[in-house]
């Protein structure tokens, strides 16, 4: 009788400690989706390619939120003895484990080649529209005066790209310390502006880190409980039979 209040006072504690786990999923991903709007302008010209963070907010909602259902599934169905209830407690807690892992793989392959999609469609633009089109120049010179960068990967982006043709060989103010016109090839390369791929993929790693430490430690959540849930399951089996 008394390891089978431990098991259900067990239960209990990693049911409450779920529903903590998803209101902590629900407040990340509401407050992801509330800045999404400030984030994706300092993302500038990658702010398409950054929309898939404010997918990822919206997934933490919903997810958050089926955690504390299923936090109040899991204590009800401990409190009825009900093996019913603690079967689906179990399966619909695997399920979201499963799709948890699959989207943290997805992530993880995107990541992998993202650079070079970015580089593929970043570049041409750079040479080709920068300068001539009033939308692409604005975007990228907010992007480059806001995080301090120059180009894609560094001022080499814009060697030979029509607007240094139509300058005199200058390049864009921000890829020199002077920040002023005219930037000359010499004078960019001597004062070694970063490219804003790096400052955006340091962007992009500060909320990579919460949104990782954060599901890490609710997948935990999720396989304890699923343990015990099984476990007490058996129990109840066994005190039938």
């Amino acid at each position: 009788m008394h390891r089978c209040v431990n098991i259900y006072m067990l239960i209990n504690f990693f049911c409450i400690l779920l529903q903590l786990g998803g209101l902590t999923l629900l407040a990340m991903g509401t407050w992801v989706s509330v800045d999404g709007g400030s984030f994706l302008h300092r993302l500038g010209p990658f702010s398409s390619q950054g929309m898939h963070f404010i997918n990822v907010a919206f997934f933490c909602i919903a997810i958050g939120g089926v955690l504390v259902l299923l936090g109040l599934l899991g204590c009800c169905g401990a409190h009825k003895e009900s093996k019913c209830l603690l079967l689906t407690f179990f399966s619909i807690i695997l399920i979201i484990f499963l799709a948890e892992v699959a989207a943290g793989v997805v992530v993880l392959a995107y990541s992998s080649f993202a650079e070079g999609i970015l580089r593929a469609w970043a570049i041409p633009a750079l040479q080709r529209d920068y300068g001539s089109d009033p939308v692409v120049t604005k975007i990228w010179n907010t992007t480059m005066i806001e995080l301090q960068c120059c180009g894609f990967s560094n001022y080499s982006d814009f060697v030979g790209s029509q607007f240094e043709k139509e300058n005199g060989s200058s390049l864009p103010p921000s890829c020199c310390w002077t920040n002023s016109l005219p930037c000359s090839l010499a004078e960019a390369e001597r004062s070694t502006v970063q490219g804003c791929f790096e400052q955006i993929l340091e962007l992009l790693k500060e909320h990579a880190n919460t949104v990782g430490g954060i599901a890490t430690g609710t997948g935990v959540l999720e396989i304890a409980a699923m343990i015990v849930s099984m476990y007490l399951y058996c129990h109840l089996d066994n005190r039938v039979s």
